[in-house]
């Protein structure tokens, strides 16, 4: 059966990170918030719980490492707390993939999705990071087109349905994408701000400390590589820095580095690392509460963010290269005592929270 569906009334902004701008909008969408505003990007980020860390170093990736400041499940875990319905549905069926897709289109519902941004059209970039989300608000059968809400652009976008297929079956960094789709049933208002802020804080809290959920499954890992999750992960990623020259030839070294900006600060992040999208909810979630713990730990995240961001900086710094290894490894012997502050003093404003409830 052919078609054409487009639900207009769509909120379309620019955001920090993907998953965290999509919520938002979806949530705007659906009429929920707490007094009456659109919930910020950080908030909503910092309410999925999501705060982590990863590290990998693996032979014949390129770049040679991979960071990321997220756990694997804050989209599930944000919208389960809100007291949304959500299954998070994967096939290799393409067929069936596009179908849920319709079928939330034809309820009048968006719908999120994993997509390869290698694939996608318009974004125009070689890199491959296959669980990029974005919102799809309609099609077109006759121009066999999908209408794509991308929170790093600003219109709507119109994709083929074959690119939209190739990047929904990716079997790219860091995991197949399996056309993944998000099916919510959405709550009619949200539950009180201080359960919910408490349990995301305490899980996120936990999380650095013992290293939560991942996306890359590490027993996929080829020999020779490395895997560290947490405060753990910080500390490892810390002492390998230092060991790089030792590791790697001179161009390897120069991509490794010229790497860590891009995941620092331009891979979607929100900036720090993620650490300045957990600042700005802490700080939300302080503004709206009272809680003067959450304060707090927004000032210690505002640290580790500036010292992620100092060592990006230190890492592509106009000096010799021995030089710039020697920076950044300075730079990153600081993060892992600045994380573990953060963590305890999140977990004070968790505590402090569900106190308050």
């Amino acid at each position: 059966m052919s078609g054409r569906r487009l639900l207009e009334s769509y909120p379309d902004r620019m955001a920090g990170h993907c998953g965290s701008g999509a919520l938002r909008d979806l949530l705007d969408w659906a009429g929920l918030d707490w007094g009456g505003d659109v919930l910020a990007e950080g908030l909503v980020f910092g309410l999925g719980g999501g705060l982590d860390f990863s590290y990998l170093r693996v032979p014949g990736l390129a770049p040679p490492i991979y960071l990321v400041g997220r756990g694997g499940d804050m989209e599930v875990d944000l919208l389960r707390r809100l007291g949304a319905q959500v299954e998070l549905r994967r096939t290799d069926d393409a067929a069936l993939g596009w179908r849920w897709v319709r079928d939330e289109l034809t309820a009048g519902r968006p719908v999120m999705v994993w997509a390869d941004i290698a694939e996608l059209p318009y974004l125009r970039v070689r890199l491959q990071m296959s669980r990029h989300n974005v919102v799809v608000i309609g099609y077109d059968d006759e121009r066999q087109i999908a209408y794509v809400v991308d929170n790093d652009r600003e219109a709507v976008q119109e994709v083929p349905y074959a690119a939209l297929a190739r990047a929904r079956r990716s079997t790219g960094f860091p995991a197949p994408t399996r056309h993944a789709t998000f099916a919510v049933d959405w709550p009619e208002r949200l539950p009180d701000l201080r359960s919910v802020a408490a349990e995301a804080f305490a899980a996120a809290a936990a999380g650095i400390r013992h290293g939560g959920p991942g996306i890359v499954d590490s027993s996929d890992l080829p020999p020779g590589s490395i895997s560290a999750l947490g405060l753990a992960g910080i500390r490892e990623f810390a002492d390998d820095l230092a060991s790089w020259p030792q590791v790697w030839d001179t161009v390897t070294l120069e991509a490794a580095l010229a790497a860590l900006p891009v995941f620092v600060e331009k891979a979607g992040t929100g900036g720090g690392l993620f650490r300045r999208l957990q600042v700005a909810a802490c700080h939300d979630v302080a503004w709206r509460t009272g809680s003067s713990a959450s304060a707090r730990a927004g000032l210690a995240y505002d640290r580790c963010a500036e010292a992620w961001s100092r060592l990006a900086r230190a890492a592509t710094a106009d000096v010799p290269l021995p030089d710039r290894v020697a920076a950044a490894a300075e730079a990153a012997a600081r993060l892992p005592a600045l994380e573990e502050e953060a963590a305890d003093l999140l977990a004070l404003a968790a505590e402090e929270l569900r106190v308050s409830s």
